[in-house]
């Protein structure tokens, strides 16, 4: 039988029930997972005629070798199912759900005195969990507000009633700081710590107002009673708890518990806003990108984001306000397209959210695709120059001096094609007199490449002599010396023709002028020389302010200290206050400095 007939067989043979199918390719891989109230119907639309229109279903539907169902109760179930088998499976035809992060928690733990404390493993311990959340600062935030109001232990002790009573542990420094009422000693009941943690579920639940009426009784009874110290310790709790609430986001107390989905949708993705509202106020958000694999329906991708985020969130809201209706059914829980009021500006503010998580998620796709075209220009640069490796790390090598005075030399590094500045170095030249380049050429690539190997660092994949033949001879020459000729990539570049040299080849090489490899090595070139020049600048400076310091009458040596170590050079001091200039050396050498420039 054709594989196109047995297919067809299979889908006649589908039962008209809910439940969960499974496409399987050759290899016996389940490739796409679904889920439908009515199995035969849905399966059959894959391969209706309308539907095969769709060029990514048809490469699916190219795929498929054999389809494996599971009938499941209802249409709740199967959304389940569904949910849990492409968890488990994660089959290359479903959408993605780009989450991959873990996410803190709040745990209260399952003992004699709970703790109370952030974590990320979420287990299933007896303890009570509240998150996930997506905010760090929200449960750093949460957890201080904690401590401000609750004196609660933080030890790991094993507080048992035994325990206690044998004295077996002593009261910490957290009990001396007033962080903590030691119930490890028997100085504060387990009736009285667990009522602590009773107002601490309903703050991590978000019923604030519960925690603060109950505090308001207490305050009245303890005044009541005359116990004004008291008192004024829960009004300071009351307050405290008044503000954090205040920074909420306040929707409208009437509302009370509902979650909020937005989506913005595209051809191949789709970005969804969720906003968890308790009692009236905003108390989480959270935004999730969808990757479609087979261009999706809206209704079907939210439906699926919706059920995903209610589930690792462990929403009960009964009521859920979209922009449409989407494709799910949960038992006791009612979906809500408002079109005016309260509930509709909640989804504006869920939609401008969307919104601008999308801006910032195509951001960073284009950032990205930047950082692919740089690889693929280091990719034409390897081809141009016949190199062996990727020319990852570059390092490019100038000289500078004026009339063959104060000569220097500069090397920059760019890393992945990119300036890399904390690598830049500056080079004295020391065994040069005079007006060499060659000379000086030599001197700092051995230099340079010499350390690097005393201190085992990795060398570069291609090094950039600014300069013809003679500076490219050279830096090979050095090279060479030490042994690291072959190990290395090496080009000069021509200062006035766009000309590029190798070593051993007379001939130059041209490079198309408008090729992204000749603009990368311009590029680094022109870098060096600025940062050549730049230091050389300032040691002439320096040089000049030492030789006309010293000719002023009274000024020595201790005063051109002062300058230098405060980084001023002659064109500095030309044009500094006489305040800025006392506050370095002195109010009589501000004045001996300031008569000489002026007589200059």
């Amino acid at each position: 039988m054709l594989e196109k007939d047995y297919l067809a067989n299979l889908v006649s043979k589908l039962p008209r029930k809910p439940g969960v199918y499974q496409f399987i390719n050759t290899a016996g891989e389940i490739i796409y997972i679904g889920k439908a109230k009515n199995l035969k119907n849905r399966v059959s639309s894959y391969f209706s005629s309308t539907e095969t229109g769709n060029y990514k279903l048809g490469a699916l539907l190219r795929k498929i070798h054999d389809i494996r169902y599971i009938l499941v109760e209802n249409e709740s179930d199967a959304l389940l199912l569904e949910n849990n088998l492409i968890k488990e499976y994660q089959p290359r035809y479903n959408i993605l759900l780009k989450d991959d992060k873990t996410y803190p928690w709040i745990v209260v733990r399952k003992e004699s005195f709970p703790r109370v404390y952030m974590t990320r493993n979420y287990s299933e311990d007896g303890s009570v969990y509240y998150g996930p959340y997506t905010s760090g600062l929200m449960v750093k935030t949460l957890l201080e507000l904690i401590r401000q109001l609750f004196k609660l232990r933080n030890c790991n002790y094993l507080l048992s009633q035994k325990n206690i009573e044998s004295r077996k542990f002593k009261r910490c420094l957290e009990f001396h700081m007033g962080n903590c009422l030691a119930p490890c000693e028997g100085l504060q009941s387990e009736e009285e710590y667990e009522q602590s943690i009773q107002q601490i579920h309903e703050i991590l639940k978000g019923q604030m107002h519960t925690v603060i009426r109950y505090l308001k009784n207490k305050m009245a009874l303890f005044s009541a009673q005359l116990l004004f110290e008291q008192a004024e310790l829960v009004k300071n709790k009351i307050e405290i708890l008044e503000r954090f609430q205040g920074k909420s986001t306040i929707v409208n107390p009437k509302i009370k518990d509902m979650d909020v989905f937005s989506m913005v949708d595209e051809d191949d993705f789709a970005y969804v806003n969720f906003l968890k509202i308790v009692n009236g106020a905003i108390v989480q958000a959270h935004n999730t990108e969808v990757v479609k694999k087979l261009s999706e329906d809206k209704s079907e991708v939210l439906g699926t984001v919706i059920f995903d985020l209610r589930t690792r969130f462990k929403s009960t809201a009964n009521e859920i306000i979209v922009p449409f209706i989407p494709d799910i059914v949960i038992d006791g829980v009612r979906c809500t397209v408002p079109v005016r009021g309260d509930k509709k500006r909640v989804l504006d503010l869920s939609f401008r959210n969307a919104t601008s998580y999308k801006a910032d998620k195509q951001a960073l796709r284009s950032k990205e695709k930047w950082t692919a075209k740089e690889d693929q220009v280091l990719i034409k640069l390897k081809e141009d120059l016949r190199m062996k490796n990727l020319p990852a790390r570059i390092e490019c090598f100038d000289n500078s001096n004026i009339q063959g005075t104060e000569p220097v030399a500069s090397c920059v590094v760019f890393i992945n094609g990119k300036p890399h500045k904390k690598s830049y170095r500056h080079f004295n030249i020391k065994t040069v007199s005079g007006p060499n380049d060659f000379a000086s050429m030599e001197e700092v690539v051995g230099r340079r490449y010499r350390r690097m190997l005393d201190e085992n660092q990795p060398l570069p994949d291609l090094i950039i002599i600014d300069g013809g033949k003679g500076q490219l001879h050279a830096a090979v020459k050095s090279l060479k010396s030490i042994g690291v000729y072959e190990k290395v990539a090496i080009i000069g570049i021509a200062k006035r023709l766009v000309e590029i040299y190798q070593p051993e080849d007379s001939v130059p090489l041209y490079l198309d002028k408008s090729s992204g490899s000749l603009r990368l090595i311009q590029k680094i070139r022109d870098e060096a020389h600025r940062f050549g020049i730049t230091f050389h600048r300032k040691k002439r400076s320096k040089t000049q302010l030492h030789s006309q310091i010293l000719d002023i009458k009274g000024i020595g040596q201790a005063t051109l200290k002062k300058l230098q170590q405060a980084g001023v050079g002659m064109s500095e001091l030309k044009q500094m206050e006489a305040g800025e200039l006392c506050n370095i050396v002195g109010e009589r050498a501000t004045k001996m400095i300031q008569n000489y420039l002026k007589s200059t």
